[in-house]
């Protein structure tokens, strides 16, 4: 089996603090709420009116008007990642290496927008009314095929879905594609729009969701003793990989190295986290294992933390079991508490976070941690961000179903 380095050499990001890296990143840092008031429906008759939506967001900056009707929101989302990713790679697909790059994307719910919509056509005005681009417009693998279009990009192409896990498990499938030398470079990440009625109808009827609408910016409350909930959000990111010696020889900027990745499953319940950690646990540790470090070389972990009753303490539990003593040493913070959770996008954007972390030795807040919950003791960096020099950290993305997934990247030492 190869074992080829793998780096990430550009980033691409929709989000509700930002529709690129530079202002979503600046908004996390501050500690600002990308939560607020839902105004992509009306809902009226909801116990939930809140969101993390992406505000501003304009598919003709990105493409064409006739493209803008043939695809689907999250869809959108992942082309104009791609045009920021693109740029700070620098990686053109020319038809000498056009077999060697692929593109591995996912999504939670895929083009839940034009689901949703169709039927409605079909119920109000017949079969004959539904658009023929319905297929290629609401399933998981669009992005990954838009992508492969937009670049010529002619490696692997998967569409993949684990749930909340989808981002982190697109990057980690990406990774592991170049480390065993089936590709020299990838497109990766995870996209959601799934900020709809029928999306907020049932995460609410499953009581997943936080019901503060009179305070959007606090609803999200991670590992607080007041958290009642996630905030369902939109949006997502795109990473692009790439083999070091192939990044270097085009003189490519690597922004950090990925050493490591693991998937688990819970195999309990369809939806509740494992109270006891186990999996989770296993899936942290065997990441460390394959990225060859120990707790004590961990400086960050960026928690999946949804700020669900039940999954903070898990998720905590689980972090106990992989670190050892060496838990209560680790940064762990919940940007879930200002962007949202992105569901399948979660995962990438929150690499992505990873990365600007190690670039910047700065560690991003969990916000509205106001009252300690004593199952959630660790040092959750409440409140405002923090200097550190970081050089490995790890990013926990969980999902419904058991899905566990854990990537470790590590600061980038151009000696």
């Amino acid at each position: 089996m190869e074992n080829r380095r793998v780096v990430v050499t550009g980033m691409g990001v929709i989000s509700p603090l930002g529709l690129d890296v530079r202002t979503m990143w600046h908004n996390l840092i501050a500690g600002r709420s990308g939560i607020g008031p839902i105004t992509l429906f009306d809902t009226d008759g909801f116990g939930v009116r809140i969101a993390g939506e992406v505000h501003g967001f304009d598919p003709l900056n990105y493409m064409s008007a006739r493209e803008a009707r043939r695809t689907d929101r999250f869809t959108q989302f992942a082309i104009a990642a791609l045009a920021e990713a693109v740029a700070q790679s620098g990686l053109a697909v020319h038809e000498r290496i056009s077999h060697e790059v692929g593109v591995i994307a996912g999504s939670g719910v895929g083009g839940i927008w034009t689901y949703s919509r169709e039927f409605e056509v079909l119920r109000e005005k017949g079969p004959r009314h539904v658009s023929p681009f319905l297929v290629p417009m609401i399933t998981v693998d669009v992005p990954a095929v838009q992508i492969a279009l937009r670049t010529g990009a002619r490696g692997p192409n998967l569409g993949v879905v684990s749930a909340c896990a989808t981002g982190a498990d697109a990057i980690g499938l990406a990774y592991e594609m170049i480390r065993q030398g089936r590709a020299r470079a990838m497109f990766c990440g995870g996209f959601e729009a799934a900020v709809t009625p029928i999306s907020l109808a049932t995460f609410e009827r499953m009581g997943a969701l936080s019901h503060r609408n009179d305070d959007p910016a606090g609803a999200s409350r991670p590992f607080d003793a007041a958290r009642d909930g996630f905030v369902i959000s939109e949006g997502g990111a795109l990473l692009v990989l790439e083999e070091l010696e192939f990044a270097l020889a085009r003189d490519a900027r690597p922004l950090a190295e990925v050493i490591g990745y693991a998937a688990t499953s819970d195999a309990v319940h369809i939806a509740a986290p494992a109270a006891e950690g186990i999996s989770a646990a296993h899936c942290m540790a065997l990441a460390m294992q394959r990225a060859r470090v120990t707790p004590r070389d961990v400086s960050y972990i960026n928690a999946h933390a949804t700020g669900t009753p039940a999954g903070d303490p898990a998720e905590t539990l689980a972090i106990k079991q992989a670190l050892g003593e060496w838990a209560y040493r680790v940064p762990v913070s919940a940007t879930k508490s200002m962007t949202g959770h992105l569901i399948g996008g979660a995962g990438a954007l929150e690499a992505v976070i990873c990365v600007q972390a190690l670039l910047e030795g700065i560690i991003p807040p969990t916000i509205n941690l106001t009252t300690p919950d004593p199952s959630c003791d660790l040092d959750y960096v409440p409140g405002a961000a923090r200097q550190a020099g970081l050089e490995v950290v790890l990013s926990n993305s969980f999902g419904f179903g058991g899905h566990n997934a854990t990537l470790v990247f590590r600061k980038w030492h151009s000696s």
